[in-house]
């Protein structure tokens, strides 16, 4: 009995499979490469070769692992590396002044850190090295006093961060990470719960519940969930095509439409995307709410600028339209293609509404994840109706 309990306790010792794939290993890698290489070399232009300020303190190779290999991470966000950084940066340093034995010092100072970013919300665990290391960082880092919390950290912190931002935008890679999902309303709300059995709420609640931080925006664990799902669904109804879970009533506009007359039809039609199609309803591209995210809080004055925008530039028929705004890359599908050619889309791509196009390339229909999953769950509510 003991060495079976011994044998299990040794097997959770062994690392689960690594599912990240070998090009974003590669692209992490080179990732932090860059950045590391890019602090030191600002640290060196600043400071010059003679100063006594480490050109690179060693918490930086671990924010490196996360901003770069893990951008996905509540704890990698740049609130956190910042905020974390100078409040540990501030609290090692008092500690350090205050506390003669230096042992007793690093546990405080570590202890006090945890707390501060916990109440700030910058949890950033390399952050705890940047205590230890005002503590135990020898002469050269206690003759700095606070000073070493602007040089080197704040300025190897920013210098990090602005490199990640750089290269993560530069590899089409999203960064920061947190903020992808709209908040849903009330009523759309409860209109998810309906369809697809659970909504963002319910996950809050789930995570609230739980007595340990989880390192998983809130956000993705629910787009996780809701994947799952769709999966689990689509691999049981492989005869299901798209068209029998698409939207078939479409608003769709013109490449002349103005943004402002766009932003009208989001509104009051509910929606958040809408295909851009020629005068035979053939694809052009697609315009979502996010090509707003300038704009939209003006609401009802979207028309009007727009009108003052063309006038500003010399002609007023001239305003800015739908396909100066429109994305041409669009990711669409076949109306009789089976919905398991949906699920790389949504998963991996990062989809929320996919054009459904006929034979002649025409638009008929648009897929959303929620459509998808509750034609999935009307086809099991059918078939359990059946066989009973």
């Amino acid at each position: 009995m003991s060495r079976s309990l011994l044998s299990g306790w040794l097997a959770s010792f062994v690392p689960v499979p690594v599912t990240v794939k070998w090009h974003e290993r590669a692209r992490s890698c080179v990732g932090a490469l860059l950045g590391i290489a890019f602090t030191g070399g600002l640290m060196y232009l600043l400071l010059g070769p003679s100063t006594s300020i480490p050109l690179l303190v060693a918490p930086m190779g671990a924010s490196a692992v996360l901003l770069f290999a893990v951008p996905a991470s509540p704890l990698a966000q740049p609130w956190s590396i910042i905020g974390g950084n100078l409040v540990s940066a501030t609290v090692g340093v008092t500690c350090a002044k205050l506390i003669g034995d230096p042992t007793l010092a690093a546990a405080v100072a570590v202890a006090l850190a945890i707390g501060g970013m916990f109440a700030l919300r910058c949890v950033h665990p390399p952050s705890g090295a940047v205590a230890l290391t005002a503590v135990l960082g020898g002469p050269v880092i206690h003759a700095l006093g606070y000073r070493f919390v602007l040089e080197p950290i704040l300025i190897q912190s920013a210098a990090l961060l602005f490199g990640a931002l750089v290269y993560h935008a530069a590899t089409g890679h999203r960064y920061p990470h947190a903020g992808r999902q709209d908040r849903a309303t009330p009523g759309e709300a409860a209109d998810e719960a309906a369809r697809v059995g659970f909504t963002r709420d319910d996950v809050t609640a789930v995570l609230q519940r739980r007595d340990e931080m989880l390192t998983i925006d809130p956000d993705d664990l629910y787009s996780l969930l809701r994947e799952t799902q769709l999966q689990a669904f689509s691999r049981s109804f492989d005869e299901l095509r798209c068209e029998d879970v698409m939207s078939r009533h479409v608003v769709s506009v013109s490449p002349g439409t103005r943004a402002g007359a766009a932003w009208v039809l989001f509104k009051r039609h509910n929606v958040k995307a809408l295909p851009v199609v020629d005068g035979g309803q053939k694809l052009l591209g697609i315009i979502t709410r996010a090509d707003f995210v300038e704009r939209k809080s003006f609401g009802a004055l979207t028309p009007i600028l727009d009108y003052v925008d063309g006038w500003l530039r010399g002609d007023a028929l001239r305003t800015r339209n739908v396909g100066q705004l429109m994305t041409t890359d669009v990711c669409t599908v076949n109306a009789n293609a089976p919905i398991t050619e949906l699920v790389p889309m949504f998963a991996n791509f990062g989809h929320h509404h996919v054009p459904v196009l006929d034979q002649a390339g025409r638009v008929v229909g648009m897929i959303t994840q929620v459509d998808l999953i509750s034609g999935l769950h009307r086809q099991t509510v059918a078939q359990a109706r059946n066989a009973a």
